[in-house]
This record gives C-alpha cells, structure tokens and sequence, in this order.
C-alpha cells in the first residue's frame, strides 16, 4: 500500500462545517467563525518515550488527539480542526485501523475534524496540530492569578503515574485496580467543556501533563505570585490511596500524564457543574515559590518535581 493509499483507507474524512477544504490538497481551508481568536497547539507522540511499543492502537489513537485537545481544554478554546503527521516503520494495517478508529472517534466527539497532515517512512512518531477559537479576550491563560485566588482542580492525579510503575516493575497493583489505572494512562479525558464553561470565571489555568508542582508552577511564574497547596487534599483515586504515602506523593504531585485542568477562581466564585469532580486544593499567595503542606497545615518536605525531556 503506499502513502496516498493509506491516507484515503484510513483518514480521509467527509467535508464537515467550517472546512471548506480538508485532507487531500496542498493545505486546509478553515472558515473562522467572524471576530473569533484562533488557538493552535502542537504536541508529539514518540515510541519508547510517550507510550510503550505494546499499547493497543485504538488506545494510542484516542490518546494522541487527547494530549491536544487537552490544551485547547486548558485555554477554554473550541476545537476547530487538526492535523496529522505519523511516521511509520512499515504499513501495518491492523494497526492503522485500530489508531485511525481510535483517533477518528475522539475527533467526532469533539466536533474536530482532521483537515491535513503528512505520513512518511521512519521511526513511530505521532505529531498532531490542533485548532481551535474563542471569543476575544476570553481565552484562559497562566498569567491572570491573583493573590487570595483559590487553586482548583479536575478529575483525579497520579493513577497514570501509578500504571507506568506497574509496567515498570516497581510496583504491583493487581486485577480491576491495574485496569483502572492503566485506562487512565492510556485513555485521558480532555476537560474541554469545562475549559469552556471557565471562561469568565477562572484567573488562570493550565492542563497537568508533565506533573502538578511542574504546571502550577508554570502558572505562578506567569502570573508572578506563589502558593500553598495541600497534599492531602490532592484528588485520588482508592486504587492510588491503597499505596504507600510517599508513592502517592510521587505519583500526586510528579506523576504527569494526567491530562486534568488545574486552574484559580476568586475565592467563593461559583463553578460550573460538568459532571467533573473539582476539588480545592490551595490558595495563591504574594510570596513567591510554591510551599506543600499536609492537613494540618505542616511543611511537607518531598524534593519532588515534574517532567521534564531534557532532565528525565
């Protein structure tokens, strides 16, 4: 099967509103809604580094647009459309109809339609480009947080974390509890209706991928505030709590792949209700730096910190 072949199979779509020009031309043409803002992220898939050689590939396929997606969540964007480039060892159509299916069926989900791409021979690499828009000045950012801003976030943290330790080896974790943090890796949920239903109503926020301390941070240094959060406080599933404290710790607040919102509200605003847990988990304060404390209001000591591809 070669390259044209393989795109008409398995990701050539039906024209779709506000795609005036999809996959087969030398570029998209996307209709913008009129006075919109368009929001673009890029985010790359690499065997051996994102996602093991063994995954299934209707996992990997609803995984990859998830990661991106998940960023358009973090900016309250409505997506609009993306782009895939995939390099593949060989043709493997077992597979390609499993990733295609799984890619395809998050897209319609979300009303985000692949408009283009590229495929080429080489190494598994995922590369996917998303689009999307929001209304002028509504966009969420990082830099908006205000000392006194309470510090909330969605879903559960650290079961990714946790099923990246089974397969690792270090720790075990058995029958229904292992599936439960595996999907979790392997099927993150993009928040993007909740990043839509914050605009107006979060300071700043951000999406957890490479762990809570690493992106909160990313927040403080844009906004120039600091925090206080508390562990115990942290979201966590009963699987994850069954677990010695200091793993959870890790797996909480270093863990990443998450893909859950974390962002700030004034304090006492009222938040949507999307059928997603949030929970409080600290306040922003005008000293800079971002201190950990327990129930009980003590300093926790964890030497802990996020991902990152250069370091890790």
């Amino acid at each position: 099967m070669g390259e044209f072949d393989l795109i008409r199979r398995y990701f050539q779509r039906p024209a779709v509103a506000g795609v005036e020009v999809g996959v087969g031309d030398d570029c998209a043409v996307l209709v913008p809604t009129p006075g919109a803002r368009w929001l673009v992220s890029s985010d790359m898939l690499v065997e051996g580094r994102h996602f093991l050689s063994t995954v299934d590939p209707v996992r990997l396929g609803h995984k990859a647009l998830a990661v991106n997606l998940s960023d358009l969540a973090a900016c309250g964007a409505t997506p609009r459309g993306f782009t895939l480039a995939l390099a593949l060892p060989r043709v493997d159509e077992a597979w390609l109809a499993g990733f295609s299916r799984g890619l395809l069926a998050l897209a319609d989900a979300h009303a985000c339609p692949l408009i283009g791409g590229d495929t080429t021979q080489g190494p598994l690499n995922l590369c996917i480009t998303v689009f999307g828009e929001a209304p002028p000045g509504r966009a969420l950012l990082r830099g908006g947080a205000q000392v006194g801003d309470e510090i909330w976030v969605s879903g559960r943290l650290g079961d990714a974390r946790l099923a990246l330790e089974v397969f690792r080896g270090t720790v075990a974790v058995d029958g229904a509890g292992f599936e439960e943090v595996r999907a979790a890796m392997e099927l993150p949920t993009p928040r993007v209706a909740l990043g839509q239903a914050l605009r107006g109503i979060a300071t700043a926020a951000i999406d957890v991928s490479d762990g809570l301390l690493g992106d909160l941070g990313h927040i403080l240094a844009a906004s120039n505030v600091g925090a206080r959060i508390d562990v115990d406080a942290l979201p966590r599933s009963a699987v994850l709590a069954a677990q010695p404290p200091a793993l959870q710790r890790e797996c909480l607040m270093a863990g990443g792949d998450d893909y859950e919102l974390v962002f700030t509200t004034p304090a006492g605003a009222q938040l949507p209700d999307m059928g997603v847990a949030l929970t409080r988990i600290g306040v922003i304060e005008a000293e800079p730096g971002l201190r950990v404390v327990d129930a009980l209001g003590a300093a926790v000591e964890h030497g802990l910190c996020s991902f990152d591809h250069f370091k890790s």
